[in-house]
């Protein structure tokens, strides 16, 4: 009679360079817009929304700062879908993180239109790459935090996954809350740059963590 037995062992190479981009570029993506945002004449972090770097001069910075974050979480979906292989959310989480990657790109090709009085002096009047930057920028954080709830339905499945399920739900609800208050605040000529860089480091962080999460776990072999 046959017996089959299981051993553990480490991630393929691919898979771990693949699983290693989701860490990298949200990571970088987060250190690149506190700098540039504390150091860019005429520029207030507090008020500001991060987009608003890829306007004046050195906006290029910011607008490869997009594009590269989002090649970077791009490969992270595919490993990640190499990574879940099956069980629930090993298809959408990937979709979702994919979109997500990809609609930042976009979001960095299309550059927003002048707002909240950066850069001085420049004409609000919209435009069609600022139509669109806005309403990639929304796919971003809808697919965000779409995919922090696709994924902590699979990790409540697993009782060593709770705690990470419990953070998964919070953090989808934290991101929502503050696109929300980022939009509100701007109306009101507050702090809306504040509110959109928590949103955006509890957002980005979180798939940072999930990235380096997946890379630490062993993979089950026949």
């Amino acid at each position: 009679m046959e017996t089959s037995t299981q051993s553990t062992g480490e991630q393929p190479v691919a898979i771990r360079l693949l699983l290693a981009c989701g860490a990298i570029g949200p990571l970088l993506f987060i250190v690149v817009f506190l700098i540039e945002g504390a150091i860019r004449p005429h520029y207030s972090a507090w008020q500001n929304v991060v987009s608003s770097l890829s306007q004046g001069e050195g906006g290029w910075i910011q607008m490869a700062n997009f594009i590269v974050c989002g090649a970077l979480v791009l490969g992270f979906a595919i490993g990640l879908r190499r990574a879940l292989r099956t069980g629930r959310g090993s298809t959408w989480g990937p979709i979702l993180l994919g979109i997500f990657g990809l609609c930042l790109i976009g979001a960095g090709i299309f550059v927003t239109d002048p707002l909240l009085g950066y850069p001085p002096g420049a004409s609000s009047t919209p435009t069609v790459h600022g139509t669109l930057h806005n309403l990639l920028s929304l796919f971003v954080f809808a697919s965000l935090i779409a995919a922090c709830f696709v994924l902590a339905r699979r990790e409540a499945a697993d009782p060593a996954g709770h705690g990470w399920a419990w953070y998964s739900v919070a953090t989808g609800i934290l991101v929502a809350v503050f696109f929300v208050v980022t939009d509100v605040v701007a109306l009101l000529n507050g702090p809306a740059g504040l509110m959109q860089r928590i949103c955006i480091i509890i957002g980005w962080s979180w798939i940072a963590l999930l990235a380096i999460r997946l890379m630490s776990k062993k993979v089950q072999r026949a």
